[in-house]
Formats: structure tokens, sequence, C-alpha cells
């Protein structure tokens, strides 16, 4: 698992960024300096969450099997990328499709629209949401793959909602409305050995002081099922009809109840999304129980070990909240007890720099949870 910097390898489509994007440069003569500006520019991202099938294919069943729902319909697409989800909508029977993005893939989607035979349905906005002109005042659904690590971590929900609120019909429809955020806790004593105590003793030195710092990036990360010690906690549900921007900084409780005697060395959180408006419901877990996604889950280290019977219970809250100077980022506290007389602990978390996992997938279907 490398440092990568901000995340490339998963930033939702940026419609909104305040990276400088220098506007005679087409995306065919960049370079690596308006990559690292640009990162969504670069077809390889593209390429990862292309193949994600998992991600992929739930939109393309979503929408592809609700044809009823798009024939005649007019759709906006937030943050289109390469264009895939506005042609699944044209395919399925949409009158007109606008996607919109501020990245220069858009030059390269609009090729696609156009070598698909789209060019006549489908209209591609570069630009900000807040910002541009749409050539249609009003739509009957929004479709967004806006979902980030952590769900929230540099995800573009907040422009999603703002496009709720300024484009969509009365009655009009959100492709997905429904998204969960759940946690748990889990046994991984052989990582955090590796990751985090791998800084007491650095060919005999003292490196401690970065211990601290690693403890607090939380790392996004593929974990085994078996690894899991606790039943599930839903922390956070997101009804994107009724969400506000207000809603996405939040206080949740939460209460894990240990599955077996266990040591407990990280809290796990991942996302569950659901098309809850389709005929026949179309939903997809980024959970240890699941099909691998690129989206993984979240790791979050407890500076130490917790011992814990089956049917003891973890109490605590977690705080959630973008952070003040780039609210793409988010500053995340934990608090815990453990049992009913133990003493509370609370870590407070930064998602700013993402740490990857290359540990090999745990692919496993389960209808468990």
């Amino acid at each position: 698992m490398e440092s990568a910097g901000p995340s490339t390898h998963h930033i939702a489509s940026d419609v909104t960024s305040t990276h400088h994007i220098a506007p005679d440069v087409t995306s065919d003569s960049m370079t690596s300096r308006d990559y690292y500006a640009d990162s969504y520019a670069h077809f390889g991202i593209h390429e990862e969450m292309l193949k994600d099938t998992v991600r992929t294919g739930s939109y393309r069943s979503a929408i592809m099997n609700n044809g009823h729902l798009f024939k005649g319909k007019t759709v906006l697409d937030v943050g289109c990328g390469t264009g895939i989800l506005s042609m699944f909508a044209a395919k399925a029977g949409a009158s007109h499709v606008v996607g919109i993005d501020m990245s220069n893939i858009i030059d390269q989607a609009q090729k696609i629209i156009e070598a698909n035979g789209f060019k006549d349905t489908i209209t591609l906005v570069k630009g900000k949401l807040e910002e541009a002109e749409l050539p249609i005042d009003k739509f009957d659904i929004i479709i967004s793959e806006w979902m980030g690590y952590f769900l929230l971590y540099e995800s573009m929900l907040d422009t999603v909602l703002l496009a709720r609120d300024k484009y969509l019909k009365p009655e009009g429809l959100i492709f997905p409305d429904t998204a969960k955020l759940l946690f748990a806790a889990i046994e991984d004593q052989d990582y955090k050995e590796e990751k985090i105590n791998f800084w007491d003793n650095v060919y005999g030195f003292n490196y401690s002081c970065i211990k601290d710092i690693a403890l607090r990036e939380p790392l996004v990360d593929t974990v085994e099922l078996k690894a899991v010690v606790t039943d599930p906690y839903v922390i956070k549900e997101i009804n994107l009809l009724t969400a506000t921007k207000e809603d996405l900084t939040f206080t949740a409780p939460f209460t894990l109840t240990a599955t077996r005697d266990d040591h407990i060395h990280a809290f796990l959180a991942w996302f569950d999304i659901v098309f809850d408006c389709t005929h026949k419901k179309v939903k997809f877990s980024t959970g240890p129980h699941a099909q691998y996604t690129h989206w993984k889950q979240t790791v979050f280290y407890t500076p130490s070990t917790i011992a814990i019977n089956q049917g003891q219970q973890i109490t605590g809250s977690l705080d959630c909240a973008p952070n003040a100077r780039n609210n793409r980022d988010l500053d995340i506290s934990i608090s815990y007890v453990v049992g009913d007389e133990g003493e509370e602990t609370t870590v407070d978390y930064k998602m700013c720099v993402i740490l990857y996992s290359c540990r090999i997938p745990f692919l496993l279907q389960s209808d468990s949870w």
C-alpha cells in the first residue's frame, strides 16, 4: 500500500473543482503538469472505473432495464466523464441527455458520443455546474456517479444536490437515490504491525513520531470478510431526493456487537447504493462481503488493541465534516467505549492522503447482511 497523495483513483468527476485547467490545452496535447491539475483527463482513471463491473454494471442495469422510466424523458448526467451513463440513458429511450463535466476528458467523450451515433441525442457541456448554461431548463431525471471513498471523500454529492434543486422537475427521479454508510470492527493484527507499528523501529531507529500520523490517516483497503468481528451498523443513510448539503456534516451514534471472541485493531467503513426508484430494485455494496469494487473499504486503526468477547458491545459516535481548508477532504472523529464500564477513547482522523492496499481482494458474494 503506497501513499499516492490526493487520490487520482477516484475523485468523482469534478464539476466544481477550482483547479486551474488551461483553456487552450486540448486533451490530446496535455502534459504531466496539466494532468496534475486535471487528473480526470487521463483515460487510465476512467479505465479503472469502467472496468469496475459492479459499479458500471449496476448503473447499466438500473437504466437499461427501466426504459419505461427513461422513454421520452430529459436526463442530466452530472460529472459525465467519458459519457457512459449518458449513452446508457440515450439507449434506454431518453429524448435528450445533457452531460456536464469540467475535465478535459469531455473532449474524448464528445468523440465517443459521435462514434456511437448519439450526436443528436446527447449534448455535452464543459464547465462548472454553478456557472454553465445548460440547453434545457428542467430535467425529468438526474444520473450521476458521485460516490467517493468512505462514500463522501472527494465526492461531489453537494453538486448533485445543487443540480437537483436547480434543474430537477417536481416528482423527478435521481439515479441512484439512496446511499447507506456502514460501520464494523475488524481483527487486523498482521497488517497493523506492518503499516503502523513498523514506525516504532526502523532499522534500529525510532520513527515513532510518524506512527501517530500514520494512525490518523485512514487506509483504503480490501478487507477479507473473515476479519470482521462485529455485526455491521448503519451510521448514515442519505436520500438524495430530500438530503441537504448540511446533512453531509453529521454526528452518528453506533453500537457494534461482537460475533465472536477476538481482538479488534481497527474500525471498517463501506457503503451500499440503491436505485430505489427502479421497478426491480438495483443495488450494490462495497462491503467486505460483496464483490470487489474500486472503492474497496476504509480502515480506521485504533491506538490500542481491543479485546472483546462474543455478544459484548462497543458503543460510540462518528463525527464527519468536510475539511475547512479543502471541502473535498474529510475530518472524521471516532469516539468509543468497550462494554459498560470502559473509558472513552477518541481518535481524530483526516482523510486527505489516500493510502492504497496491495492485498489480494477477497471476492465473496453473500446475502447474510
